[in-house]
Formats: structure tokens, sequence, C-alpha cells
């Protein structure tokens, strides 16, 4: 019993840490990336739910704003994600890993790519992934 105590508080705080680095995962300047690093990262994305029923457009910007860089949140994204009415920014950070952020610049939703896309890395109104969408 004891050992299993041990190793779930050891598991937790792994996770934890985990987390805290995410949280504190310095921002990478968009104005040191090269052209072709901006054009894979700036523009519409796409916002979407395990079961693919949901869907949110948002538009990464270069431009600097309160808490990170410029958002264009659809209209429509509360409805189908409330957590998207509080994103006022959003940042990349090292690992390219992607945080959604509110007015008071905490990272709400935070994506990180293990392989080949974004998964969100909490549970947040469903979220799943973030997906590039090809620019109109």
């Amino acid at each position: 019993m004891r050992c299993t105590l041990i190793y779930s508080l050891s598991v937790a705080a792994v996770l934890m840490s985990g987390e805290a680095f995410a949280q504190g995962a310095k921002p990478i300047d968009l104005e040191t990336l090269s052209e072709e690093d901006l054009s894979d990262i700036l523009g519409p994305w796409q916002i979407r739910d395990t079961d693919d029923k949901k869907h949110c457009k948002v538009v990464l910007r270069q431009g600097q704003t309160i808490g990170g860089s410029e958002i264009e949140v659809d209209p429509g994204c509360a409805k189908a994600f409330p957590v998207m009415e509080e994103i006022t920014a959003w940042r990349l950070t090292e690992g390219w890993s992607i945080d959604l952020v509110d007015a008071e610049r905490h990272t709400r939703v935070h994506f990180e790519t293990p392989d080949n896309s974004y998964v969100a890395m909490s549970d947040v109104d469903d979220i799943f992934t973030i997906e590039r969408m090809q620019s109109e």
C-alpha cells in the first residue's frame, strides 16, 4: 500500500511539473523566425473536438497585443467552445507549442505537437486539436 501511495505521489509530481513547465515555457519571439517558419504558423487554423463535430476558426497574427500575439477568433467559436470567448491572444512557445491566452495573460488552452499534429494538453470544453487551414 505504501509503495502504491509513493508511486502515485511521484507520478502526480511528474505530471504537475510537466504542466508547470508547459505553462512556464519561454515564448518564441516571432521576429526571430524565418519567413518559411512564419508562414507555417501564421494564418487560419481550425480548432476541433475529438468527434470532429464542433469546429472553430481562428487566425494567428504576428502583431503584438497584451499577453502575446494577435488572434482573430470567429464569432461562432464561443458557441462551440465557451472558453474561446475569453481568448484574446496566442503565444508560440519552446517546442513549437501554441498557447491560447486570456486578457489576464493566463494560458487557457495549451497545444503541443508530439508528432505531426497539435493536441490539447488539457481537457477544456472538449477541445482536442488545432490544425492549420489553407490560406484564404
